[in-house]
Parts: C-alpha cells; structure tokens; sequence
C-alpha cells in the first residue's frame, strides 16, 4: 500500500496538507486519524467522504511501499498508524515546519521548512509542477494556512505563506466558507464556559509581566478547551494567560497556556513540567493533583522562572536634549530643529524636570508673536513621565492613553532617557510575538 498521513489529532493545517498531498502523490491513499480537533471537525466531516478516508481498521495488518507524513516529524504523533503496519514502510518522505518538533522519524527525505504553514510546503511544490487543484482542495488548503497564521498575524508567517494563499485564490478558494470554519467557538458549552472563565479571572504581575489566572472545576474534560482559552486570551490580551481546568472523576488536571512575549516562553516553561507546545502556547497534564494544588504550585513556579520584562530603561534613548525653561520660544525651536526632534524635555537650572514643550507649543507662541517669551509659558507643566524599571506594557499605556510621542524617563525627578514612538515600534518589532491561534494541538 501507499499512504498518506498527518499527526494524530489532526487540525486544520495537517488537513490542509492533506489535501494537496493527495495532489502530489494521487497513487497514494489517505488515512484519517482517529482524533479530530475540535477546531477542525466540521472541515473534516464536510470532506470526509470527497477524501474518501481510510481508516486504521482499514490499513491493519498492511505492507506499506511508501509512506508520506504531514504536518509533524514526530515517531509519537504517527505512532497509531505505524504500530497497525505489519513491517516498517519501504520508503518515508516527511513534510513538516515545527522547528521544535523531536524530528525521529526515520528518513531520507526530509522536506521542513520555517513556514507559519505546514500546507504552504506543499503549495510551492504544487506550484513547482504546475498541478491544477479543485476550488474544494483551494479552499481546505487555505483553511490550514489561515488556521496555523493566525490569519497571517503569527510571528513566523513567511513571504512564501503569501504567495501560496494568493494561488490558492486564484484556483478558487472561498473565504466565506473558510470563515466559517475558523470561528473558534461552535458549540454552547464552550461559550458558557467562556464567560465563566471571565468572571473568575485573577490577575498577577510577575517581574513586571501582567499575567493572568483561571482555575475552573468540571466533572469529566470536554473538547475545544483550547479554543475557549484563546478566545479569553484575545479578549482580555494579557502577557500571558494560564488556565488551569480540574476534572473530578478521572482525578486530574490540564494547564492551557497562552503567551504572547519572549521572556514567557511556554515551550520551556510548560516542557519543564513535563507539557509540551509552542513558545506561545503549550499545555502539560497532571494525573492524581487537584486543580488547586496545581494552581498554587504552577503560581510560585512561574514567579521563580519567569525572565523579568523588559522595561523603559532596555529601550530607551540614553542621550536626553533638554530645554531650559527660562530659553525664549525662538531659542527652543532652533535647538529642536538642529536635533531633528519634535519636542524635548524642559528643565530648570538644576536640571530637573519641569514640563515638556514641542513644536506645536512653539507654533501656538509663533502665532501670538511671541517667540522671544520663556519656554515656562507655554510648555506643558502636567509632564508624563515614567521611571527607568517601568515595564514596556506600561510604557505603551502611557503613550497610548496620552497620545503623547515621547515620554521622558526621570529618576529622582532628573530626566535619563526618553521613549519615543520610533524607540516603541522599533522593539515592538524587533521582540514582540503574536500570538497563536489554534494552529496547536492540545
């Protein structure tokens, strides 16, 4: 036999690839999982039978020629089906963009690439050999693409996932029918359980990072958890969001994360406590441990490991050009012009800070014929200011809620540094990940 497979559990990038690998190799037969994830059931029941999937029932027992795996490069993950094959494939060809996967399926040809989508490997190889596809293949393709991108948001999104989706448009995808299937939330408990979790909410700050809890009791787990998370994450957009779910009869516990910074990483965060994941979002199982215990423990694990943010003074422009508050109009908008600056600090003769004035100050003056009056008149006396360890989220509130382009950085009232829009958007970035939208298997 010749087969094609993706990882157990398969989400809407692992259907995706399926699709156009049934495309790439039509002498091949495609075998479906016998988990689905939620997010991706309704894809999967609409295409079941145009796909016309084998099941493990059906491949017992088999000699396999060749074998084509999608969408991971972990033994783990394909271990229902290779464990049903009566001796080890003939030939595996892998296709796979998990830079952390364990990578221990044995091969010789390893296709990876660090694309945002596993489907968009594919779609340049099909677009290589210049395969026609149908508008249904389009439309499950870019599914995946949108699915494992975050609608082309995620940090690892690539130029090539642009160019893959642009073709599959012009072979007739339909974004009204993928639209309908990215929405997270299907089902009624999972909206329930949605506002629920927004009432118990607990907020931390941990090293400067806001991070945010939920602990929710249930009798047995239900599926789509992860997608009710994510929904809470983007809703509320905390550093990072830990929910911790307790389940009674089987006496165990699962911690879903969400991050959406470096210094969180929650592959190794979660991986130190036997989990698993992404960077930005990751889960780990407890067996035996009640949700509580497990909240507490997970709370002074993550004050201990967790990097401290990154604050004003990693970001901020060290050499300050001040204005003297006693220098005329006329003097603080030639100084301003030979810095290349929009406005300035204004301090006293000691250096202390006292106001801010920029240019639109300097114009109202201009207009008044008044541009041999002191600085102290017409800058701004009520400054924002923030201090050199105010963490970066903090920075960007107070920029953002007083639309304000600089923020002068004091300590003991004396001016040390400043934040500008440049120096914000510069590390926004250069640092700042997006987040992950149900792209990860739990």
């Amino acid at each position: 036999m010749k087969l094609i497979v993706g990882h157990s559990n398969m989400d809407m990038d692992c259907l995706g690839s399926l699709a156009l690998a049934k495309k790439l190799y039509p002498d091949h037969q495609l075998v479906a999982s016998r988990h689905i994830h939620p997010v991706a059931k309704k894809l999967f029941k609409l295409y079941e039978n145009y796909f016309s999937f084998l099941t493990l029932k059906d491949i017992k027992g088999a000699e396999v020629e060749s074998l084509v795996v999608v969408d991971t490069r972990s033994k783990k993950r394909i271990a229902e089906y290779t464990k049903v094959f009566a001796s080890k494939p003939s030939q595996i060809i892998v296709y796979d963009h998990h830079p952390s996967d364990s990578n221990d399926i044995e091969t010789d040809d390893l296709r990876y690439r660090n694309y945002g989508s596993n489907t968009t490997i594919l779609g340049l190889e099909l677009m290589e050999k210049k395969i026609p596809i149908t508008p249904d293949e389009a439309t499950i393709a870019l599914t995946g693409i949108f699915a494992d991108t975050g609608n082309f948001t995620h940090e690892n999104v690539t130029i090539e996932d642009f160019r893959v989706a642009h073709y599959l448009m012009n072979q007739g995808a339909q974004i009204s029918v993928i639209r309908e299937f990215l929405k997270t939330l299907k089902e009624e408990y999972q909206l329930t359980m949605f506002h629920e979790i927004l009432n118990r909410l607990v907020y931390r700050e941990i090293k400067g990072h806001l991070v945010v809890f939920s602990f929710i009791e249930m009798e047995n787990q239900v599926s789509g958890l992860a997608s009710v998370v994510e929904k809470v994450f983007e809703v509320e957009n905390p550093d990072a969001f830990f929910a911790v779910f307790s389940f009674i009869k089987s006496k165990s516990s699962i911690v879903i994360a969400r991050s959406q910074k470096e210094a969180i990483n929650l592959h190794d965060l979660l991986g130190a406590l036997g989990g698993g994941g992404h960077a930005m979002a990751a889960s780990v199982v407890f067996k035996g441990r009640n949700g509580e215990e497990v909240s507490n423990d997970l709370l002074r694990f993550l004050e201990e490991k967790i990097i401290p943010a990154v604050t004003a003074e990693h970001i901020m422009s060290r050499n300050v050009q001040n204005i003297n508050e006693n220098w005329t109009l006329k003097d603080a908008s030639i100084f301003l012009e030979s810095i290349n600056h929009t406005g300035a600090p204004v301090t006293d003769d000691e250096g202390r800070i006292k106001g801010f004035i920029t240019l639109r100050d300097i114009m109202k003056g201009r207009k008044a014929d008044q541009m041999h009056a002191p600085v102290r008149g017409y800058m701004t006396v009520r400054v924002v200011t923030a201090e050199i360890h105010t963490p970066i989220r903090e920075v960007e509130k107070l920029m953002y809620s007083n639309d304000i382009g600089h923020l002068p950085i004091v300590q003991d009232s004396f001016p040390v540094g400043i934040v500008s829009r440049g120096d914000l958007l510069k590390f926004i970035k250069q640092h700042r990940p997006n987040k992950l939208v149900d792209s990860v298997v739990f």
